[in-house]
């Protein structure tokens, strides 16, 4: 699993927005350039750069930037924000980007998704942004009829390469919320899955790395703020996930899939997932089942079990 640390861009300066308005942005004390060497100096194997200007005005307004960010990385550079027409897409490539992410343009004209798939293969991501179970797009402003999984679907057989799914409940400071909704779009698209807006804790890497095909993760504000250390997260990150193919049957822990010394006949078909086992535990907790005590020791049992 990749973590690809978030780099979001609005005049000129490194921020997070609160709930996706771009009145109230986080600006945090650092520019985009440093914040860039930073991440590839930790170990960073992509990086993920949004124009949030270009976000809401339709087009790039911190393209120099970003251009000056690709130039100096040693690693490859996915670009995001405001890319809306195929120039915007011939731009960027002839610009250096290593892959970009489309969002409104994708949901609005899927014949330009198609062409531009076409034209550039394996370097075309969608971005899913959803809240309430249904697909917003124009950076969070209109609510579609879309839900994600059927809207997901649809792109398996144009040639996108991933699908960035935005959880905007989590990203909205909801850290408690379910990744039911993450695990279900790994389970039902064949497509890689990139997850974005899940991460609040190295807690929350461990639990996305044995989501059913999450392929990375997208974080930003967790390592701006260092909630998150990026060497950590990579090295979390960095194990084996769980293939789409067992989700529902499950995979067995170390300490069980180890069948040394077992009698014929004694075997266990009741085990779950790592994933789906703290699911249940943040659900349960979400609800008000059990205490914060009892949630982290329960947690911590999950993780010591599955690590044996």
């Amino acid at each position: 699993m990749i973590i690809y640390p978030d780099i979001e861009i609005q005049n000129g300066q490194s921020v997070s927005l609160a709930r996706g308005r771009k009145e109230e942005p986080t600006v945090f004390d650092i520019s985009p350039l440093d914040a860039a060497e930073e991440f590839q100096n930790a170990g960073a194997e992509w990086l993920h750069v949004v124009d949030i200007d270009g976000v809401f005005r339709g087009r790039g307004y911190n393209s120099d930037l970003i251009c000056e960010i690709i130039d100096n990385a040693d690693i490859p550079v996915q670009v995001a924000g405001g890319i809306r027409t195929e120039h915007h897409v011939d731009w960027w490539f002839e610009h250096g980007a290593s892959r970009i992410v489309l969002g409104t343009a994708a949901i609005k004209d899927t014949q330009l998704l198609r062409r531009v798939c076409h034209q550039y293969p394996g370097r075309i991501v969608v971005s899913i942004d959803v809240r309430n179970g249904f697909v917003l797009i124009d950076g969070w402003q209109t609510q579609t009829s879309f839900q994600p999984i059927e809207l997901g679907k649809s792109f398996e057989s144009i040639g996108v390469a991933a699908v960035i799914y935005t959880d905007i409940e989590r990203f909205e400071n909801h850290p408690e919320s379910s990744l039911a909704g993450t695990s279900e779009m790994g389970t039902a698209l064949e497509l890689p899955i990139i997850s974005s807006g899940t991460v609040h804790s190295l807690d929350d890497v461990s639990f996305l790395r044995f989501l059913p095909n999450i392929d990375g993760v997208i974080t930003g504000k967790a390592l701006f703020t260092g909630a998150v250390s990026l060497k950590d997260a990579i090295a979390i990150a960095g194990g084996p996930g769980v293939d789409a193919s067992l989700a529902e049957e499950g995979v067995k822990p170390p300490s069980l899939a180890d069948t040394t010394g077992q009698k014929e006949g004694d075997h266990r078909s009741d085990y779950k997932t790592m994933g789906q086992e703290l699911l249940d535990l943040h659900q349960a907790y979400s609800k008000g089942a059990m205490t914060v005590e009892e949630y982290e020791s329960a947690k911590l049992s999950i993780l010591r079990n599955f690590g044996e």
